[in-house]
């Protein structure tokens, strides 16, 4: 037997009972001769002592032992002495003198230390991620990824959702990320992709009569890294049948209302029920379609005032069927010339041409562009943005979504910048009725903005105005970052055809990409709809962590490798031509 408790169990209702314990060497310290070690396991830590003289053998195992060592130690607990009890250990009370001990496995000395919760480079993490995974900072946030997992299983569950999984082979149907092939060994030439998610086997559970459907989905998309995307990444995956996009926002508002009742008690949810915005509504308010509105900072339109001064940009802008927003931001007058050109920087990085500002101090208006103004069309502006002695206000003028991003993101350093963002309030916002298509420059064509599948707000605007036309698409926002998305899907063959001909797609094309939808659609598709919420970004917010990774057990780096297994790696070349690949080196330019 190696353990009769964890290393969490003990207290002093356990005073004299003869125990084993096995686990690593967490501390070790060395008291005239009397050795104390804290023993640890995944769930706590026990303090255990020697006696060098009733039980000398013991006594020098545990002499040897150091960081990290495996033991197995076998001895009785006794209540430590009053003023060397813990209180802030669960076992802090008792301590157990070691009869028995033996090392189970000795240790090499870490690259890191795991008993401190010291920086660490990433890399040295990942590399050696099986050891970060003992440190109780990712043992802490893994363990809450399982628990938040389980209540979601819960509650669906209750809520009579099928649990089903989904293949992970899958055919190549490229549309939005780019995707990883996995080639076929018996049909040479051929590939099966990894799903970028479930979306289609989804809406054909439904076809098939499931009626509610979830999985916690693992999903691959081939595209570059940043702090919330990894090469593959988890997924709420939900799907429900006769339902419109209001039923869908209801159950996934419940289940995340419990969730942050449950697992973060301390902090407070914004609004019940949660906001509801449209897409126009949040780029013209916020600047982005995932609104921090944890506080206020909220854009203007100030187009129709801009739109007959003699400032050039603002005048352009307006002419070429752009709009003028403005951000008041209070007492800002303050800023210093270098924290405006700060902030213009960031405008820029977003698209914007500059950022124009005026500053409102001593009752004047000051700037380089108030010149171009009338006195009543300054009026107009201060009163538009409600500015007031000490403020300052910025401006982009642009087409709609820049200058709305660009100052967005504005919006967004300032709030950083003058601690406007309360951490412990949790701001949920739906944002719905998204744009259906947009227009590709590059392709010279439009693209669905979620996926083909999407159906419109309204079919006819389909035939009279496709760039116009809306989806029945919603988000789900939480502090400004987006962890879940959905949509009402298409359920008529004759709708997804006519989506099909506005993406340019030809019948011949839909039928290869799309054949086995287009056939289901004509044996009696219920209406339905679902969702996916990003599970590593919910955790990371949950946990408070800055990137998902710190969430993922056996994440891969920023540049979507594998340190601790050395992936992606050469395969060798009697495997690499049974399945009908030639490697082509890329000549170095």
């Amino acid at each position: 037997m190696y353990r009769t408790h964890t290393c969490n169990d003990l207290t002093e209702k356990n005073d004299g009972d003869e125990v084993i314990l096995s686990g690593w060497v967490h501390r070790r310290r060395d008291h005239g001769g009397i050795i104390f070690i804290d023993l640890r396991d995944r769930y706590g830590l026990t303090q255990i002592v020697s006696d060098p003289v009733k039980f000398k053998k013991a006594h020098n195992t545990m002499n040897n032992a150091r960081a990290e060592f495996v033991l197995k130690v076998k001895g009785k607990v006794r209540p430590r002495p009053g003023s060397n009890a813990n209180k802030d250990l669960h076992t802090g009370e008792i301590e157990v003198l070691i009869s028995e001990a033996e090392i189970l496995n000795p240790s090499d000395t870490p690259p890191f230390e795991i008993d401190q919760d010291k920086d660490v480079g990433d890399d040295l993490r990942y590399s050696y991620r099986y050891l970060d995974l003992r440190r109780q900072r990712l043992k802490k946030n893994i363990i809450l990824r399982h628990k938040v997992i389980k209540h979601i299983r819960d509650f669906l569950d209750n809520k009579n959702f099928l649990e089903i999984e989904t293949p992970i082979l899958i055919k190549g149907t490229p549309e939005g990320s780019r995707e990883y092939l996995v080639p076929s060994r018996l049909y040479p030439g051929h590939f099966y992709v990894l799903p970028q998610s479930p979306q289609q086997l989804k809406q054909l559970l439904m076809i098939g009569g499931v009626d509610r459907y979830f999985q916690i989905a693992r999903c691959f998309r081939d595209e570059d890294q940043r702090g919330d995307r990894q090469p593959e990444f988890t997924q709420l995956d939900l799907e429900m049948s006769f339902v419109e996009e209001e039923e869908v926002m209801k159950i996934n508002e419940k289940l995340l209302i419990e969730l942050c009742k449950k697992f973060l008690p301390d902090k407070k949810i914004q609004e019940e029920p949660f906001s509801v915005l449209t897409y126009y509504e949040a780029m013209d308010l916020y600047g982005t379609d995932s609104p921090d509105i944890r506080y206020g900072l909220q854009l203007s339109d100030i187009t129709d005032i801009a739109k007959n001064c003699e400032f050039g940009v603002f005048k352009n802008a307006v002419e070429n069927g752009g709009v003028v927003k403005a951000l008041r931001v209070e007492n800002g007058a303050k800023y210093t010339r270098r924290e405006i050109d700060e902030f213009e920087e960031i405008a820029r990085i977003y698209g914007a041409k500059g950022l124009a500002y005026i500053v409102i101090e001593n009752g004047e208006r000051k700037s380089a562009i108030t010149k171009f103004f009338k006195s009543e069309e300054l009026d107009l502006i201060i009163k538009k943005c409600k500015a007031k002695d000490g403020d300052i206000i910025f401006f982009s003028a642009d087409k709609f979504k820049i200058a709305c991003e660009s100052l967005g993101h504005v919006r967004i350093a300032i709030a950083n910048k003058s601690n406007l963002i309360d951490d412990n309030i949790l701001a949920f916002c739906w944002v719905k009725n998204f744009p259906m298509f947009e227009y590709d420059e590059e392709e010279g064509r439009l693209e669905a903005v979620h996926h083909p599948f999407t159906a419109p707000v309204n079919s006819s605007h389909l035939e009279a105005d496709p760039e116009a036309a809306l989806a029945k698409a919603y988000d789900i926002v939480l502090n400004g970052v987006e962890i879940g998305g959905g949509s009402i899907r298409i359920h008529s063959e004759k709708v997804q055809k006519k989506v099909f001909d506005i993406l340019k797609i030809s019948e011949i094309e839909a039928e290869r990409r799309f054949g086995h939808m287009l056939r289901a659609f004509k044996y009696g598709a219920p209406p339905h709809g679902g969702i996916a919420w990003g599970l590593d970004r919910l955790i990371m917010i949950f946990a408070g962590e800055p990137n998902i990774r710190e969430v993922i057990a056996f994440p891969k780096d920023q540049k979507a490798k594998d340190l601790m297994l050395g992936a992606p790696s050469r395969m060798p070349e009697q495997q690499i031509e049974e399945l009908h690949i030639k490697v082509i080196e890329k000549k170095k330019s």
